[in-house]
């Protein structure tokens, strides 16, 4: 539940949170507050966010007890308050024209007005503020400052919702760079069983394979710093909100070395920082396919 005085940042912690992967309603009457938030767990959507204020006129009365029957009912509720100096909103306003929801002067009436809006809208949401589990201070936040609060109380990291996803996915060049991948790496640098015989028909999930790329010295050295360079951004790309991140690993077909090194990476991962690794390789039966391919051809 995001609350708060207009002009301190309400509007941009419900984008934030939506960019986490909240499904946010905005402006919601209070009657409708327990029949939405049902409605909406039954379509399967358990991360909500409501924003509340004085737009809602009179039903901002029976916020409080709306507030407090989902607090009865078992569900874990947070509420955000955000406020800011009188100030500051002053400054807000005259710098956006727009006129505050409490005054009735025009958007680039008198300061007074605009001041006495503030003063009516605190007064009615003081019981608000008064149930709120976190009070966040806008005055000296930049947008920019507000939405990495936003992020640190609630993103991936916090421990309020799911963690950041990692997806490591193997590939070969000679079909394309995978266009979802955040990261690319190549690793065609690394000796090739495609040229040994006994491992060409086998890929990098078999041991021999496997084997015969990770003991290469190479291999050993780009894994070593490929975790202590992994180390370092995971747990910033979570802090910055990220939910899923891609990691492409390439070797020429997709088949051997970037399979046995995108698996010994998702390995290690899960070791080290405990974070959800998935692993998928997208060519790895391009040559079956192609093999198969060619002989109905012929």
């Amino acid at each position: 539940m995001v609350t708060g005085l207009s002009g301190a940042g309400r509007s941009t912690a419900l984008r934030a949170l939506e960019d986490l992967g909240f499904f946010c309603v905005d402006n919601l009457p209070t009657l409708l507050v327990e029949q939405t938030v049902a409605s909406c767990e039954r379509g399967g959507m358990r991360r909500l966010a409501l924003g509340i204020d004085v737009r809602v006129r009179s039903f901002l009365q029976g916020a409080g007890q709306a507030l407090q029957l989902l607090a009865a009912s078992g569900r874990a509720l947070h509420i955000v308050f955000l406020d800011a100096s009188d100030e500051t909103l002053l400054r807000r306003f005259s710098s956006t024209r727009r006129p505050h929801p409490l005054s009735t002067a025009e958007p680039a009436g008198p300061a007074g007005a605009v001041l006495e809006g503030i003063r009516i809208e605190r007064e009615r949401l003081a019981p608000l503020r008064a149930l709120a589990s976190r009070v966040l201070d806008t005055t000296h936040l930049s947008v920019h400052e507000l939405r990495r609060r936003i992020i640190t109380e609630f993103g991936p990291g916090a421990g309020r919702g799911e963690r950041m996803r990692t997806r490591l996915l193997s590939f070969g060049f000679k079909y394309g760079v995978p266009v979802d991948a955040d990261l690319s790496l190549d690793v065609r640098f690394i000796e090739n069983p495609y040229f040994v015989d006994t491992l060409r028909p086998l890929s990098g999930l078999d041991t021999p394979v496997s084997q015969f790329v990770l003991n290469k010295p190479d291999a050993q050295g780009f894994l070593e710093r490929t975790m202590d360079l992994l180390e370092f951004l995971l747990p910033r790309y979570e802090a910055e909100g990220k939910s899923y991140l891609t990691i492409a690993i390439g070797c020429t077909g997709g088949r051997h070395r970037s399979v046995a090194i995108a698996e010994q990476i998702g390995e290690e991962l899960r070791r080290r920082l405990k974070v959800q690794v998935d692993v998928s390789h997208r060519d790895i039966g391009e040559v079956d396919r192609e093999a198969r391919s060619d002989a109905s051809a012929r």
